[in-house]
Order: C-alpha cells, then structure tokens, then sequence
C-alpha cells in the first residue's frame, strides 16, 4: 500500500496516495459543520439544532485537534479506504514556524489514535520545490491564512531569513467584502459569495500608477448571486491584488511581497544568492490571479536589493505548458537594483493546476525516498521515545 499524503490547509486539505504525477485524489474543505444539541422545541420536546462551523487548521497550522481527528477519519477510512487495524504509513506537509508542540501532539496522534506504521514531516516550502525539480530555491507561498517566504538550501529551509505573515487569502476576501460593501450598500453579501467573487473577479495592476488610474475610473461589471441580488464590481477587483504589493491598504506597515522576497535572501550567505534568485518559485492559489506574474516582474525590475549575484541565462526553449511557473530572477551585475524575472515552467508529465498543491506534489515525491530507505519514524522508534522523536527524524 502506497504512503498517504496529507496537506492540510487552512481552507483546503489535499489527500491521497503517494503518486507524484497525478493531482491528489482528495481536495476537500477544511472547514467542518459540526451539528450541535441547542435545547429543546415544542410540546412534542423535539432537538432544535445549529450548525456551528469549525475551523481545524488556522493560519496554516493545527488548532483544534479534536476536530482534527474528525476530519482525519474520514479522510484515511472513507475518503481513502485504509482499513482499521491494518493502518499504513503517513507523510503530512507542514507550514513555516510549526511549533515543536504541535509537530509532538500530530505524531502522538498518529501513532496512538491511527496506529500508523510510519510517520514523517517536511516543511511545504522543501515539498514545492520538490515538485518542480529542485532542491534548492526559495519559494514564496500565499496561502489562505499565511504568506511563507523560504530560501531553501540543498533541501534545508533557512529559517534565519525565512519570513512567515499572518494574512493570506482569507484577509484578501474581507478586503474585497469591505470594498463591495462601500459601493453595493443595499447588497447582502455572504461569504461564500464573496470568495466566488474574489476567485472570479480579482486581478492586479500593471503597476502602482496603473492601480491609481484604476481607482479614478474603471469598467464595471454587474454579477447575480445566487439570490438574485445584482452586484456591481470595478475599482474593487484591483485591490485584492494591490494589497499583496502595498500592505498598507491591509492596514499592515511592511514592504511589498517581493521586496519582502528580496530582503530574506539577502540575509542568506552570499555564495547562494545565485541559486536561490535563480529557483524561485510561487505557490498557492492566489498567485495564479490574473496580472500577478506580471506584476511581480515588473515591481522586481524596481527592487532595493542589494544583493548582486552574476546573471544567468535561462533556456528558454525547454520551457512546457503548465499552470505553474518556476521563476528565475536574476539581478544584474552592473545595476543592483534590476532584478530580472524569466518564467520557465515544471516538466509537462506534472499535474495541471500545480500551483495550488505543489507541497502535496512534493511530498508524494519525498515519501517515495523515505519511507523505502527507512528514514521514516517508525512505530518502535516512537515506542521507545515518544514525540520528541520527530525532531530528529523529521528535518
């Protein structure tokens, strides 16, 4: 029986078994209903219910175990068909700054509430790179809670110049939902629809002054929800992408996601700016908005930097089709402050959409290494000594 691969996200969880070339069989939300006993109604004493939501994983990582475990069981026994009393072996994917308690706590649950034969971990900034064929490089990650920046060095995440941001995807949509609620006052928005809206609509500029103009005066389009209700989106699709380069419109005082990008690898050692500019890849949905790339190359052209690494040409001709872009930026030697992006792309056997679940990709990549050479936790290791087992086996 293959490995499992787990990559649970704060809005997604992605599941399946450990086969790199296909997308994960299981993409299903993180989110789960929980129907909770509210009392009685009626003569007849009849249970009145309410749907309460629960969020297990919050801002990439895992806070309520309890709903964890659920989410776990259906997803190993139903979703995957694993039989209990004859568990296999697990690889999950882990955010930037996972605390040790919570790397101790999911394998203690692994192993005593699953009983799984095998258990590892690996950070999801080593996993993405995995996925499109490198070990080193530096990924930046927009997630649906988090933003992750990781330079990443011959498989080991530089955590010294790694830089995690507590919003993501999740803030974006209050973002817009505040903007359509200034222009569309008499419009009741949930949110469900407005994360259809965001998925559907949003976009960035060419560039800060293109965003301006865009706020002056743009096109609107009128979108039915659901209910019938019309609602009228412009100016407002812009900002969702904009936030990612000006924070401020977040309220958050801090550069833009390149600059933040150029920054982390400056503090690495010089000898491997080269690499890590060169194998620079972008991950999560919210970089396949349209004019994201675009975007991202020009604000590099503007880039402060200092680092100045030789440039590097990239064969272009053995570029492939695919949603996912592995991009080489490269600063130019005599001019410190260009910093040149080429966009390649990942072999054509990978996956379509790769952007969105690189970390799985790569873990079904890695778990085809560890758990054959038995570098893995195994159930006699973590018997003999405890959780604190995954800190040496699992880096």
């Amino acid at each position: 029986m293959e490995a499992a691969v787990i990559d649970a996200g704060s809005q997604l969880l992605k599941a399946g078994s450990a086969v790199p070339d296909q997308a994960p069989p299981m993409i299903i939300p993180s989110q789960m209903i929980r129907v909770v006993e509210d009392g009685t109604s009626g003569d007849n004493n009849e249970s009145v219910f309410e749907d309460v939501t629960v969020d297990p994983v919050v801002r990439g990582h895992i806070r309520n175990w309890d709903a964890m475990e659920d989410l776990l069981q259906y997803v190993l026994y139903d979703g995957l068909d694993w039989d209990e009393g004859n568990e296999g072996q697990i690889l999950f994917t882990e955010p930037l700054c996972t605390p040790k308690a919570v790397r101790e706590q999911l394998v203690q649950l692994m192993f005593e509430t699953f009983n799984v034969s095998g258990f590892y971990a690996s950070e999801q900034a080593v996993l993405s790179l995995y996925a499109v064929g490198r070990i080193s490089g530096c990924t930046v990650d927009i997630g649906h809670g988090k933003i992750d920046i990781a330079p990443v060095i011959e498989g080991a995440v530089q955590h010294i110049a790694s830089r995690r941001y507590e919003i993501g995807g999740v803030d974006l949509t209050k973002l817009l939902a505040q903007e359509l609620g200034k222009s569309n006052p008499l419009v009741n928005l949930n949110a469900s629809d407005v994360e259809m809206l965001k998925v559907k609509y949003s976009c960035c500029a060419e560039d800060e002054l293109a965003y301006e103009k865009t706020q002056r005066s743009s096109d609107e389009e009128e979108h039915t929800l659901p209910d019938g209700q019309v609602i009228r989106i412009g100016r407002e699709k812009y900002t969702v992408g904009e936030a990612l380069f000006q924070p401020s419109i977040l309220g958050i005082e801090a550069h833009g996601i390149v600059e933040q990008l150029a920054r982390s690898i400056s503090i690495v050692s010089s000898e491997n700016h080269r690499q890590l500019l060169e194998n620079t890849v972008l991950c999560g949905g919210t970089t396949s908005m349209p004019g994201f790339e675009d975007r991202f190359q020009k604000e590099a052209s503007l880039c402060s930097s200092a680092i100045r690494p030789s440039l590097v040409k990239v064969d272009m001709s053995k570029c492939s089709d695919g949603s996912t872009l592995l991009l080489s930026c490269l600063l130019v030697h005599n001019n410190p402050r260009m910093l040149r992006i080429f966009l390649t792309h990942p072999p054509e056997y990978m996956p379509d959409k790769l952007t969105e679940y690189s970390a799985w990709v790569g873990g079904a990549i890695l778990a085809k290494v560890v758990f054959p050479q038995n570098q893995h936790v195994t159930k006699g290791d973590y018997d003999e000594t405890g959780p604190s087992i995954v800190h040496r086996k699992c880096f």
